[in-house]
């Protein structure tokens, strides 16, 4: 088999025996496991050594290249081949170089050192001496030893070398001159031998090239043979090295290899801006390390910036120099150093600062030291500058500055370089640089917009450089046609391929007031004038396809934009590019990489018949509305003829694939595809295919839908503009949010009040920070700003705040830089590290605060010491650690603040502190405390738990809090059980009064120290201040929604859980529009209870809180479950009524339903319409929703259902009516329609009833309608008329019957019976059992109620109880009560009625019967009680009253009485006998006295006086005459009294 390399020009063909050039008669024998290089020479040209660059590698004048020991391996710590020079160099190896297969400097002995040292002096003298004639040597290290080389030629005395040096100046081998492009070092031979070396050169390559091939097939048989061998003896060689090497490293481990370790590591600094700086570290280590630079992990590559960097590494130690220092270069930089044994990576911070003026640009560099050249050290002085210049797009510019180099010496030039934004310019048609031997002018010949940004010129000698900058501002030329937009800028040619060439570029800054509709490409051959249009219409993306290009052919391009006024002027043209592969390109421009020994073989001839196996790694990697690229590898397979493709398409959903390029296949791994429909997706897929056929498709991609991927960035944040001179001002802003290959930024400004807005550059900027020159002075401006892509532009920023063009030192106005901090005190202390706290500035400045720097001071004696910066990354939050301090010394420390505009100043110097570690038990004390939400009674306080948590963690704080002019014993608790929160509701405030608040943290040990007292602040809710307020939309969305009213342009809604960030950003979802912002809850659940707070920033403290509870979630579950499955609210379920004649009402209500209601009636599953039976009523307006039925029939019974649905709510309600339930209906309609039909004549409006009057007496009375004057009305009693009344003459009125002195007689049943010509009505009223009952129970109520209060009397039987009542009936039942007991009459106690008195008799009354006494009225209600007290006085009182009627009663019972049977008068005839006898009683016995006319008589024969039995008395006269008349009496007394009887 046979393979081919392309290791130089011409071509090359290497078996893998052994390499030969054909025709050359050169071979290259690359053996495995070879380590030297050695170069023989058969035939070289007379007068020429060494090897001549070309552009892809290097050519080989001689005739045989053997490679006697190259090392891949090796290689790569160098950056290109080394080669032998000499031809008996073998003769002269060292011994080490034949022993050892990795030759270095730490494995050599001491007697290796001393032959090294010996060889090497012999080395430089028998070099330069045989080769004095023909070269000087060349050092190769790096890519920055070479560079180094240029700036620092070798001494005049110097030696040529042909020795090849490491970065520690160690041997590593021999050189072969390697000639690069400007030809550093002389070569001995002038330019015309040089030419003619190089044609003879060239000649006898191509002689040779086109040998015979016999020849060459010869010369290959010898080189396999002579490999074969020369490889068996190398391989034998190596393993004897091998083993050798590995015996002395087991016998030297220790001494001979370790990793690498810093001896001094690197520094960091802090330079202002536009200064350099250099970081040094010395590494030690075997083998010896490679070390790079790494600045935020990303690998430093000094020629990917020309100037910005600078590498160097001598005698272990190592270097970068940074120059003209930015803000980009703040970051952290890391040096990485790594052998075989190990990697340690050293770590240091570069701030750069600014001034709050504008930087001079004049400040001294940092030197490197003084690097002798001829023994001389330069000053470099650059003078009559150039200044900030403007010009116009076709105009030409010339800058140019003079170049003071002293000392001056005669035919010394030093180099000029120019710079445009930090890449170096090169002459070209549109760039000419001229030096005059102490002037330098830079020529702009044709003015575009690719031409502004910052011209840097950059004098170098020996010594060092010196640098002046300037900006170039370049305008738009006017338009050809009016209105119409700017030239686009920088047009590039990307991905360029057979076929294929994407053309990018970047859209104007000015679009002259129309937006920009899209561009148009043109193209055209090179060495034509042929312009050709390239699309049809306009594209809007910044990036375009152009396709149908002849392959091997070069092209140029440029765009046109057009708007709605025309098409805008020509942009620059594109730099050629030629349509082919682009292996091929890299062959012809000879870009490769230096070699790094590396053979890339591949099969010389193709193999034929063979169909391409399919592509490889298919994607999509551009998509817009207009276009999509697809991009693919080639198959595997290697040594296939010339491959194309078919691209194929497929609309998404089907399985029909379309072939795209039907007729011409396509030669590139690339494709655009254009007239795509927007909106749809499609599959893609490749073919591969050459003579032999079409080979299986690739893989298809996803599905792709036409349009723009690439999003227009989003408007740039605040913009904030600070004074710079008199004519220029600094413009910062924040950078657009995810902004995707953001192309830079365009900045406009504007006088205020004219409305006019000019760009301020018109080439976009990539920073954020951009001087705006060419301003009026004394003028007042605005800026505002807006990003750029390929998708276009974005919206503007929001207009920055007016800043008047005047210098910024002396102006007069706050800088856009913060205030300083204040408050600064101590968290923790140990030994060597302090934590420090403070407070944020009353000012921020013009942009919110970045960051914060610390700087610290040692205090000795009270002599304070220099300051130190602690901090070289500003620190966000308000407390740092301070590191790297001394025990027990004291220090100051102060801090700065800074923001996007600046570093602001620094602090006031802190209090002396002592570092020495605390060992207190305690806490140290919170910090960092904020007061949020302040309203008339309450307010929110949040802190941060203190640093130092003493022996035991910390479990909880107490807040205290005392009015602001209250003494210190003013302070009280707010909390008696510690928090564990970090946070806290104060409430119960004075509204208006002022309170400072403090926090103690808690642990085991006890209270520690309390935090700093807050700022006062007064307990008054600010006007326009909001709360949160939860919403539930109709989707059954919960969202927090807060609204703020004094918002600034800077203002920004911050949402909380529980005062901290909101952990999971997924279940909360915030939305902002205006002055409002929605906190959306994706799904609500018991995870998202806590406490919600939403702060405003850049307001006078506008904030609020709003505290999900589990009971709260609860209620917004229900809310949210009804938004989302919403339900039509109703008043009142479904419900029956009856009306007039018995008709059956359903009917509902809703308290809302829009005009859309609908309404479904459903009985038994069936719909309900409108008919005969059904009459359906709904009233949209009241939400009545009605059913009436006339009368109900079995039929009806069943289930009713009224659905209702208005929109996407529904809801629904049932009525059963079955068994029982609709039976009682069904006769409750029946009735009610014959009532109807009964009021069509007389009839009664209400029933017979009764009415009990005050007096007791009944009234039986009822109400009639519908009266006329023939309409009578009759009363019965159990069926017995008792009444008529006719002619009543009144349409509606009141019957009535009294019954006074109701009794059981008037017990019955009354009737009333009206009647006419239009018929009859009948009411009855049943007065028996319970009815007559109830009746009397209501006139015992009035009977009760009518009684008097109980009362207290006695009797000569005892005592009496009483009450009268207006009326008494006997059918009254009353109760008697002693204690609350019914009595228990007997002889003692009665009662009795005696006519309205009700009483009760205590006879012989005892001190047993003194209590409470109550008479109880049963009227079958509950009754009334009359209640009376028989104790104490009352019942002494009463007694005694007793007793004394008692003796008067038994005296007058007693006492002597003449009981009867005496007349008045006695007539009687003379001499008849009278006998009368009367009635005696007394106890005891009386004595009886008969006196006549009033005097005494006694018993005589003629008058005989009897008193028998102590009860008769009797008075006889025997025979009467006339002298017996007269008055008698008789006279009775006892002790009791007396009594007497008198008779005639």
């Amino acid at each position: 088999m046979c393979y081919t390399i392309e290791l130089a020009y011409p071509l090359v063909v290497i078996f893998i025996s052994s390499l030969t050039l054909k025709g050359c008669d050169c071979r290259l024998d690359a053996l495995a496991g070879a380590n030297i290089i050695s170069v023989v020479w058969t035939t070289v040209p007379c007068g020429f050594a060494g090897i001549s660059s070309c552009r892809r590698g290097f050519f080989f004048p001689f005739k045989r290249l053997e490679f006697e020991g190259f090392c891949p391996g090796k290689t790569r710590g160098h950056s290109g081949l080394t080669l032998g020079a000499a031809c008996s160099m073998s003769g002269s190896m060292p011994f080490y170089q034949k022993h050892h297969r990795h030759y270095d400097r730490s494995y050599r002995s001491t007697e290796a050192e001393s032959k090294m040292r010996h060889y090497q002096s012999s080395s430089w003298l028998t070099a330069g001496s045989s080769t004095s004639s023909r070269s000087r040597g060349l050092n190769v290290s790096s890519h920055s030893g070479l560079e180094e080389s240029r700036l620092s030629p070798l001494p005049k005395k110097a030696k040529p070398s042909y020795l090849a040096v490491d970065k520690e100046n160690q041997i590593i081998g021999y050189v072969v001159p390697i000639f690069r492009g400007s030809q550093e070092f002389a070569t001995g031979l002038s330019d015309k031998e040089e030419a003619r070396v190089r044609d003879t050169a060239a000649y006898m390559a191509r002689r040779d090239l086109f040998t015979s091939g016999l020849e060459m097939e010869r010369s290959e048989v010898i080189s396999r043979k002579e490999a074969m061998r020369e490889s068996a003896e190398r391989i034998s060689q190596n393993k004897r090295i091998h083993e050798h090497e590995e015996h002395f490293k087991r016998m030297n481990k220790d001494s001979l290899m370790h990793p690498p370790e810093f001896v001094i590591k690197p520094r960091s600094h802090t330079v202002w801006e536009k200064q350099c700086v250099r970081l040094h570290c010395t590494v030690s280590g075997w083998p010896d390390p490679s070390v790079v630079w790494y600045k935020n992990n990303v690998a430093i590559d000094p020629l990917a910036s020309p100037g910005k960097y600078k590498l160097e590494s001598r005698y272990s130690v190592h270097s970068l120099e940074i120059s003209k220092c930015d803000f980009d270069d703040t970051a952290q930089y890391r040096v990485s150093a790594m052998n075989s044994e190990g990697e340690l990576s050293a770590f240091a911070s570069v701030v750069v600062k600014r001034f709050k003026g504008e930087v001079d640009e004049t400040l001294p560099v940092p030197r490197l030291g003084p690097v002798s050249e001829y023994g001389i050290t330069f000053q470099i002085h650059i003078v009559d500058t150039f200044g900030v210049s403007f010009g116009r797009e076709g105009e030409t510019m010339s800058l140019g500055c003079t170049v003071i180099i002293y000392p001056a010496l005669h035919r010394y030039q030093p180099e000029i370089q120019w710079y445009r934004d930090d890449v170096l310019l090169t002459p070209s048609k549109w760039t000419h640089v001229h030096w005059s031997g102490d002037r330098t002018t830079l020529t702009l010949t044709h003015l575009n917009k690719e031409d502004e940004g910052l011209y840097t010129l950059r004098v170098s000698t020996k010594s060092g450089y010196e640098t002046y900058s300037a900006y170039v501002f370049v305008r738009d030329a006017d338009a050809e046609v009016e209105g119409a937009p700017g030239a686009p800028l920088d047009v590039r040619c990307l991905d360029a391929n057979k076929d294929y060439i994407i053309v990018s570029w970047k859209q104007p800054a000015i679009d002259r007031g129309s937006s920009i509709l899209g561009y148009f490409v043109d193209r055209c051959e090179v060495g034509t004038t042929h312009w050709v249009q390239c699309n049809d219409t306009p594209v809007k993306f910044a990036r375009f396809p152009v396709t149908g290009l002849v392959e091997g052919r070069s092209y140029v391009f440029r765009v046109r934009s057009v708007n709605k006024s025309g098409i805008s002027r020509l942009s620059r043209v594109s730099e050629p590019v030629a349509a082919m592969d682009p292996a091929d390109r890299a062959r012809m421009r000879g870009t490769s990489a230096p070699w790094t020994g590396q053979i890339i073989v591949t099969e010389e001839e193709p193999a034929e018949g063979v169909v391409p196996g399919r592509p490889l790694e298919l994607k999509v990697t551009e998509a817009t509305k207009n276009y999509v690229v697809l991009s693919w590898k080639p198959p595997g397979e290697k040594g296939l003829e010339s491959i194309m493709y078919y691209v194929e398409k497929c609309v998404s959903g089907t399985d029909s694939w379309q072939r795209v390029n039907t007729e011409i296949p396509v030669k590139s791994p690339r494709f655009a595809l254009f007239d795509l429909a927007e909106g749809k997706s499609y599959y893609f897929r490749v073919r591969c295919c050459n003579s032999a056929g079409v080979g299986e498709p690739s893989e298809p991609t996803e599905a792709i839908t036409v349009g723009d991927k690439l999003d227009i960035p989003s408007a740039p944040g605040k913009v904030v503009p600070t004074r710079n001179t008199d004519t220029s001002v600094v413009v910062s802003w924040e950078a657009s949010s995810d902004a995707v290959e953001l192309v830079g930024y365009y900045i406009e400004g504007s006088v205020v009040g004219s409305n006019v807005w000019e760009p301020c550059n018109n080439k976009p900027v990539k920073g954020t920070r951009f001087i705006c020159h060419g301003l009026m002075t004394g003028e007042q401006y605005v800026f505002r700003v807006r990003a750029v892509n390929a998708a276009g532009l974005s919206d503007f920023s929001q207009i920055s705040e007016p800043v008047e063009v005047k210098a910024a030192i002396g102006g007069g106005i706050p800088h856009a830089s913060p205030a300083p901090p204040y408050g600064i005190t101590i968290l923790e202390c140990v030994r060597d590290s302090m934590v420090l706290a403070w407070k944020q500035p009353t000012f921020i400045g013009g942009a919110d605060i970045t960051g914060y720097f610390v700087d610290y001071r040692e205090v000795i004696d009270g002599v304070p010491g220099k300051w130190h910066e602690a901090n070289i990354k500003a620190v966000s939050e308000r407390a740092y650690r301070v590191s790297d301090l001394k025990e027990n010394r004291k220090y100051q420390f102060q801090v700065r603040a800074a923001n996007m505009a600046g570093v602001g100043i620094p602090s006031m110097p802190s209090d002396t502190f002592l570092c020495e570690e605390w060992t207190i038990a305690v806490p140290g004390p919170p910090h960092d405390l904020q007061v949020r939400e302040v309203r008339n009674d309450s307010l929110v306080l949040l802190w941060k738990p203190p640093v130092y948590q003493g022996r035991d963690p910390v479990n909880g704080f107490y807040v205290d809090i005392k009015e602001a002019n209250a003494p210190e014993e003013a302070w009280k608790g707010v909390n008696t059980k510690a928090t564990e929160k970090t946070y806290i509701k104060v409430q119960n405030l004075k509204e208006g009064e002022m309170y400072v608040l403090r926090v103690r943290a808690q642990n085991k040990a006890g209270v520690g120290k309390t935090s700093e007292v807050t700022e006062p602040v007064p307990a008054v809710t600010k006007p326009g201040t909001k709360e949160i307020v939860v919403d539930v939309d109709d989707d059954g969305i919960v969202s927090l929604n807060f609204e703020c009213g004094n918002m600034t342009p800077d203002s920004k809604f911050v949402w909380s859980k529980n005062y901290e960030d909101i952990p999971d950003s997924n279940r909360l979802n915030v939305e902002t529009k205006g002055n409002k912002s929605k906190a959306v809850f994706s799904s609500l659940g018991e995870e998202d209870t806590g406490v919600y707070s939403c702060l405003v920033t850049h307001t006078d403290g506008a904030s609020s809180s709003y505290s999900l509870t589990d009971e709260e979630l609860k209620r917004l579950l229900l809310v949210s479950h009804d938004h989302k499955f919403p339900i039509i609210p109703l008043k009142s379920d479904l419900a029956v009524e009856l009306q007039e004649k018995g008709k059956v009402r359903f009917w509902l209500q809703a308290e809302k339903i829009s005009a859309n209601g609908k309404v479904d009636y459903v009985f038994n599953d069936n719909v309900l319409t409108q008919g005969e039976k059904y009459k359906m009523n709904f009233d949209k307006n009241t939400g009545v929703i009605e059913m009436l039925i006339d009368s109900l029939t079995p039929a009806d019974e069943g289930t009713y259902t009224f659905q209702l649905t208005d929109g996407k709510a529904t809801n629904q309600s049932s009525l059963v009516l079955i068994g029982d339930v609709f039976k009682q209906l069904q006769k409750e309609s029946e009735f009610q329609r014959k009532e109807w039909f009964r009021k069509q004549g007389p009839h009664f409006i209400e029933g017979l009833g009764y009415e009990v009057t005050p007096e007791c007496c009944v009234i039986l009375k009822c109400k009639v309608g519908n009266m006329k004057k023939e309409t009578s009305a009759h009363w019965y009693k159990d069926g017995h008329e008792i009444k008529a009344d006719e002619h009543l003459g009144f349409a509606e009125g009141v019957l009535k019957l009294e019954i006074a002195q109701i009794s059981r007689k008037d017990a019955g049943v009354y009737e009333v019976v009206l009647k006419d010509d239009r018929g009859k009505d009948t009411s009855t009223l049943n007065l028996t059992d319970q009815g007559f009952k109830d009746l009397m129970n209501e006139v015992f109520g009035f009977i009760a109620s009518s009684s008097t209060p109980l009362k207290i009397t006695s009797t000569d039987e005892g005592i009496r109880l009483y009450t009268f009542v207006s009326y008494y009936n006997d059918l009254l039942q009353v109760t008697w009560h002693y204690k609350d007991s019914a009595i228990a009459f007997s002889d003692r106690i009665k009662s009795g009625v005696v006519g309205e008195q009700l009483w009760l008799q205590i006879t012989n009354p005892t001190e047993k019967d003194m209590g409470k006494y109550a008479i109880e009225f049963n009227d079958g209600k509950g009754g009334l009680r009359r209640t009376v007290e028989l104790s104490g006085q009352a019942f002494d009182d009463a007694f005694a009253e007793f007793q004394r009627l008692q003796a008067a009663a038994v005296a007058e019972r007693n006492r002597a009485r003449v009981a009867g049977g005496l007349p008045d008068v006695v007539t009687i005839q003379e001499g008849k006998a009278l006998n009368l006898t009367c009635n005696i009683s007394g106890n005891p016995v009386p004595e009886v006295t008969w006196l006549k006319n009033d005097r005494e008589i006694t018993s005589d024969e003629h008058c005989i006086l009897k008193f028998e039995s102590g009860k008769f008395a009797s008075f006889t006269i025997t025979a009467v005459n006339t002298s017996d008349s007269g008055k008698y009496s008789i006279l009775v007394k006892n002790k009791y009294g007396t009594e007497s009887g008198d008779f005639t």
